[in-house]
């Protein structure tokens, strides 16, 4: 008797604890795997506009998300700090 996740593979466990640590990472590595997408994709969307006050107020959420995702181990402290670094460069040197 196994444990079937999302994606259909079968997960062998000998106890009940073992079974919902299986569950719960599994929920876990999707809503992370969401919310890197997610703040991959706000980075993208700011690095194409070209209009600095847009972007600097699309900048704003931008910048909460990545540090949120950082407090949170969901991406590195250090690449949260280094794309808002990045993207702040970015803005700054637009007209």
């Amino acid at each position: 008797m196994g444990y079937k996740t999302k994606d259909k593979k079968l997960k062998m466990a000998n106890h009940k604890s073992s079974l919902k640590r299986i569950r719960q990472a599994e929920k876990r590595r999707l809503e992370n795997r969401y919310w890197a997408k997610t703040a991959r994709n706000a980075v993208r969307k700011i690095r194409k506009m070209t209009d600095k006050k847009e972007a600097q107020e699309a900048y704003n959420k931008v910048s909460a998300l990545l540090q949120r995702l950082g407090r949170k181990n969901i991406i590195s402290k250090n690449k949260a700090a280094n794309l808002c670094s990045g993207l702040e460069h970015y803005i700054n040197k637009l007209a």
